[in-house]
């Protein structure tokens, strides 16, 4: 299978000159002034929020966990820069519409931005992916395995597929991944599956990831026949020649383009690495991350009289709760069968939540000792109500009005995303796009079609794919730009009859069908092995 794959790779002596150009000296320089200043901030950011929190962390085992894990998931982002986001120079670099060097920069600049105003969707639409009981036990050695799992074992395949030069899907990897650690960690338990809430989810996911593609395919061809049909200047229908730019203006078109996509690709993938972070935190520094620390009195008595509504208005339902509320509702959210004692169960552990409250005044007051539980006690209650809104569970108009408030204000209060975090990952992402574009940039150019990219084509699937990404990320959909934009690819050389390279469509379609059970056989045999060492 190995020698298949490495078959897709292409010259290392591309067609395009453009192609053949290598960072000097004060190139390679810049970009490690950039990647240490970047650590520096990350880590004093850090440690500022820690102070701030009264944690005191000794030297030692969680200091080296904390650091590593931080490593690790810059890494992941790091990676992802070169792996995904070559595919959004490869129009602009191929054609000649900017330079490489310029390119990659303006690049990653606009991934950078597209972090920083991202809405954080995705960044958890994505953890919650994970199993429920591991992420309420993130503070666990299991729960530090399943990271550890996630991250590395994305790392290797990101990496790997990109040695060969085959543009695969960085959000397809992860989901594999974290499938790999469902399957496993319930195997371990003994039962064998995936929760029904869990599936719903992975199945959302999957559509946007399985359907994108094709959406890119079929609208990068409809487009470049509808500009074939109506645009009479057939110089844009030729490939570049030398270093020869396109008419200005389906230049800016490439160029806005390819800014659109880099800043859709921060806004969607950035936020996973995000997510991963923020699970490192609150297991790691809860006390610091479980909760916003930052929530002002007046919030903190906004939530405290949203919660002791709620659990007013749960209590008129009747009945009582279980023995054990909490478990009660985890069991609900694998079986999502609602039993009679769910509802005051419900009532129970958000009552719970505003006695606590109640008793140390604000969040920012909460000892180190009840953090934990306290997040996951607005966590459960938080999925739970998600879930029975979406079951089309009946309430009257009063109760409905009071959950959803409280669902809104826990999501508020234990979802939130420090600005350093945002900056962290940008630089990642960012740094990373300034290197190891040219394997990916060479296969979209060169290695799709029979015949090198065009002008218009490049526009075609460019713009296509900055639309479908746009628009995955204003769902909080977590798609795959290199899936959209490859595709998008395929799409215009089958539309102006130029033909695909079959060898390299087939290892392409090939490393996109082994993506997912590699992550999952990746990520389940690192996972198993990480619970036995820790």
């Amino acid at each position: 299978m190995l020698e298949v794959m490495r078959a897709s790779r292409l010259t290392q002596f591309p067609i395009s000159p453009v192609l053949r150009e290598t960072h000097g000296f004060k190139g390679r320089l810049t970009f490690f002034l950039l990647l240490a200043g970047a650590l520096v901030f990350t880590f004093a950011a850090l440690g500022h929020d820690i102070r701030a929190s009264g944690t005191h962390l000794e030297p030692g085992w969680s200091v080296l966990v904390l650091v590593v894990a931080l490593l690790i998931a810059l890494g992941f982002e790091f990676i992802n820069g070169f792996h995904d986001t070559a595919n959004a120079v490869a129009t602009v670099i191929y054609t000649n519409a900017l330079p490489p060097r310029f390119a990659v920069a303006w690049s990653g600049l606009w991934n950078f931005l597209g972090v920083l105003f991202s809405s954080g969707a995705v960044a958890f639409a994505i953890v919650s992916l994970l199993p429920l009981d591991l992420l309420l036990k993130v503070d666990s050695s299991a729960g530090l395995a399943m990271i550890f799992a996630l991250l590395i074992a994305s790392i290797l395949w990101n990496l790997g597929t990109w040695w060969l030069g085959l543009p695969v899907s960085s959000s397809h990897t992860l989901i594999g991944s974290i499938v790999g650690i469902g399957l496993a960690h319930g195997a371990m338990a003994g039962h064998i599956g995936i929760s029904g809430n869990a599936w719903s989810q992975l199945t959302t996911v999957g559509y946007a990831l399985f359907l994108s593609p094709v959406v890119g395919f079929f609208a990068a061809f409809v487009l470049l026949r509808v500009m074939s049909s109506t645009i009479r200047n057939r110089a844009l229908f030729h490939a570049p020649e030398g270093r020869t730019p396109p008419p200005r203006w389906i230049r800016a078109i490439l160029i806005l383009t390819c800014t659109g996509v880099s800043f859709a690709h921060g806004s969607n993938d950035g936020q996973k690495g995000i997510g991963l972070i923020m699970l490192i935190l609150i297991a790691t520094v809860p006390l610091a991350f479980a909760v916003d620390r930052a929530h002002s009195p007046e919030q903190s008595r906004q939530l405290l009289a949203l919660l002791q509504n709620s659990q007013e208005q749960l209590h008129r339902s009747g009945g009582s709760p279980a023995t054990d509320p909490r478990q009660t509702l985890l069991s609900y959210q694998e079986d999502e069968v609602v039993h009679p004692e769910l509802l005051p169960s419900l009532g129970s552990v958000i009552g719970d939540i505003g006695t606590r409250l109640q008793r140390h005044g604000q969040l920012d007051k909460v000892p180190a000792e009840e953090v934990q539980d306290l997040r996951n006690d607005l966590y459960l209650s938080l999925e739970t109500i998600r879930l029975l809104d979406r079951s089309g569970q009946h309430f009257d108009l009063e109760t409905w009005s009071s959950l959803q408030a409280l669902r809104h204000e826990a999501d508020r209060t234990i979802r939130f995303i420090p600005v350093w975090v945002k900056v962290a990952v940008a630089l990642a992402l960012g740094l990373g796009t300034l290197v190891g574009w040219r394997r990916i940039v060479t296969t979209v150019g060169e290695g799709i079609g029979k015949t090198p990219l065009t002008y218009a084509q490049g526009a075609s699937a460019q713009l296509v794919a900055m639309l479908t990404i746009g628009a995955a990320d204003g769902f909080g959909l977590p798609v795959s730009t290199t899936q959209v934009l490859s595709s998008g690819v395929a799409g215009t050389m089958a539309a102006n009859g130029s033909g695909l390279q079959w060898p390299t469509i087939r290892n392409m379609l090939l490393a996109w069908v082994l993506t997912l059970p590699a992550a999952i056989g990746l990520a389940a045999g690192l996972y198993w092995l990480f619970t036995r060492l820790m």
